[in-house]
């Protein structure tokens, strides 16, 4: 990557971009190193001669007559073991030795730094054979990275097919050559370090059609709006909302085997928070450290533009490389639209036309790729290994201006929408997913899967429970009409019901380490439990001269909040007794 091949020279430096002549060889994505500080850039657009360049660095100094120097090589990321626990910037430059490097909290210019470190040494154990014929996605061997993954060391996608002519395991860095497999082309030389160009998919053998959900311990998420394993979400919502405390606790506690958290954009704070936190806090599934499962990739609102659209690109193909070897990767992008805004200044200073309030007119069209590149796959290889690449991205729409272009074109390529509600936030009920507004078009590929694994009548619930709040909603334009005493006392008991639901059910506390994470089992029996006052109460208040008071007034009624408290081996049972237990009060009211 640093070895120089030819150079152009500057002729004109406008923040972020510089055009370079003498560059008609060059390719678009090209690395090239800028200046006497030789400052990492890409080719983002040619013409002629002429080469526009995004320079992931301050560019002041910069001036006509510098050299360009070239790569001859695309912007890539380094895959290998030791991504996991790492914390990179956009360009995939880990912040620990950058610092070191700086000598303090600021980060000089010019500081070049790999991704990967290559003096460390792995223990590799081939898992195939002198003699065997593999082909791309084949796994040679394993590296225990972490106490939680297993990296997995494949065949190159770039070799089609082959026969190993030699491999053994041992002790090696990540650029020691572990296998050698000769093919049509000659003998190919594999390390356990590879690279791919971050604005490229890696290939797959196919696509397979989503129909396990993605476990979160959310319950307005994992029951009302449920996002898919390889599925597309978006969290758009004002500032303020809890976008960011939201994917943080997606992060924490989904059921993904490996999590890629992009810090895009955001302000510094957030990311601190981040940064600070992840690496003290426990796998709930494991009991082991969080971050032995995850890397953070971090780029905040104050560094430079380009680095942030690049940062992106760069998470979602280190996300790729875990879910070829099998894995289910959940990657989590704050914010998208600083990576919109990042897109915008780079266009606009490259004098494109603009679109829509300014943004580049591709702006749809890089939107879909980044998040098609979601999916559960089938992997190259011939073990036809499984892979899931979950994409979750928050979206800060200026205002909570849902119409504005970023969000609309997130909408356009996501089937699962939690819509952040300002009021609802203003009013301290978090998450703050507006269960009027939010869908998942995920829902009717779960019909088997809720069957199976939590209870036959999950799906009819569901569509009971979300019809109540419906329901509640036009109840309430009523009251705030007429008042409560217009209502039936069958339409008191929607509204009780949905109370319930709202402040018991989907109110959740992300920071109670007992709240935070509700079990799919458990998320059946409180709404349960809750729907049975709804549907056992309807024949009880039907009746003439009924005092709704006595409902509110039963002791199961006012156990409702606590319903979440409930623990143990036997908690089937324990919802199972508190709702014989809350059909009866209701009964004897009827006698």
């Amino acid at each position: 990557m640093t070895e120089k091949t030819t150079t152009g020279v500057i002729t004109r430096v406008t923040g972020p971009l510089v055009e370079a002549s003498g560059m008609k060889s060059a390719k678009m994505y090209e690395v090239v190193y800028v200046g006497k500080e030789r400052l990492m850039g890409e080719v983002i657009q040619l013409n002629g001669d002429i080469a526009s360049i995004q320079v992931y660095e301050e560019t002041a100094g910069i001036g006509p007559g510098q050299e360009v120097e070239r790569t001859g090589v695309t912007m890539s990321a380094e895959l290998g073991p030791g991504l996991l626990e790492s914390i990179y910037d956009g360009i995939q430059r880990p912040l620990k030795e950058i610092q070191e490097q700086s000598g303090s909290h600021y980060i000089a210019r010019g500081i070049k730094a790999d991704g990967l470190d290559r003096t460390k040494k792995w223990t590799f154990e081939a898992t195939v054979r002198e003699g065997a014929t593999v082909v791309a996605g084949d796994v040679l061997g394993t590296v225990q990275e972490t106490t939680l993954i297993e990296h997995k060391i494949m065949v190159p996608p770039t070799i089609t097919k082959g026969v190993v002519k030699s491999i053994k395991s041992g002790n090696y860095t990540i650029e020691d050559t572990v296998a050698v497999i000769e093919t049509d082309k000659g003998d190919q030389n594999v390390a356990m370090l590879q690279r791919w160009p971050i604005r490229r998919p890696r290939p797959t053998a196919g696509k397979i059609f989503p129909s396990e959900p993605l476990i979160t311990g959310g319950r307005s998420i994992d029951t009302f709006f449920p996002i898919a394993k390889g599925g597309a979400g978006c969290i758009p919502g004002p500032f303020g909302a809890g976008k960011t405390v939201t994917q943080q606790s997606l992060a924490k506690y989904c059921d993904a085997q490996v999590i890629v958290y992009i810090g895009c954009g955001e302000r510094g704070n957030e990311m601190t928070e981040v940064l600070d936190e992840f690496p003290h806090l426990i796998d709930p599934n494991s009991g082991e450290p969080l971050m032995k499962r995850t890397i953070l990739i971090a780029n905040t609102s104050n560094m430079p533009v380009a680095a942030r659209e690049a940062s992106v690109y760069t998470g979602i193909t280190i996300a790729e490389y875990y879910r070829d070897m099998g894995y289910s990767v959940a990657l989590m992008a704050d914010s998208t639209s600083r990576w919109a805004e990042a897109m915008r200044e780079i266009s606009g200073r490259l004098e494109e036309m603009p679109g829509e309030e300014g943004y580049p007119a591709y702006l749809s069209s890089r939107t879909a790729e980044f998040y098609e590149r979601a999916g559960i796959v089938t992997c190259l290889g011939n073990d036809k290994r499984k892979g899931a690449l979950t994409v979750i991205g928050a979206v800060s729409p200026p205002g909570g201006d849902l119409s504005e272009p970023v969000t609309q074109a997130t909408l356009r390529v996501t089937k699962c929408f939690w819509g952040l509600d300002a009021s609802l936030a203003y009013k301290k009920h978090f998450p703050s997913i507006n269960w009027l507004t939010s869908y998942s078009l995920y829902v009717d590929n779960f019909s088997e899967y809720w069957k199976e694994n939590i209870a036959p009548d999950f799906e009819e619930l569901r569509a009971e429970a979300l019809e109540t709040l419906q329901r509640e909603a036009k109840l309430m334009e009523i009251v705030r009409l007429v008042g409560m005493e217009a209502l039936s006392n069958e339409e008191k008991l929607v509204l009780e019901v949905a109370r319930s639901l709202r402040e018991d059910y989907l109110f959740q506390n992300a920071f109670d380490p007992e709240d935070a994470y509700t079990p799919p089992k458990k998320q059946y029996g409180i709404l349960k439990s809750i729907m049975t006052l709804l549907r056992a109460g309807r024949a009880i208040v039907s009746a003439e001269d009924f005092d709704f008071d006595d409902i509110r007034a039963l002791e199961s009624v006012k156990k409702l909040p606590r319903l979440k408290d409930f623990k143990g081996d036997d908690i089937d049972v324990q919802y199972e007794e508190f709702q014989k237990k809350l059909i009866e009060e209701l009964n004897a009211l009827a006698r």
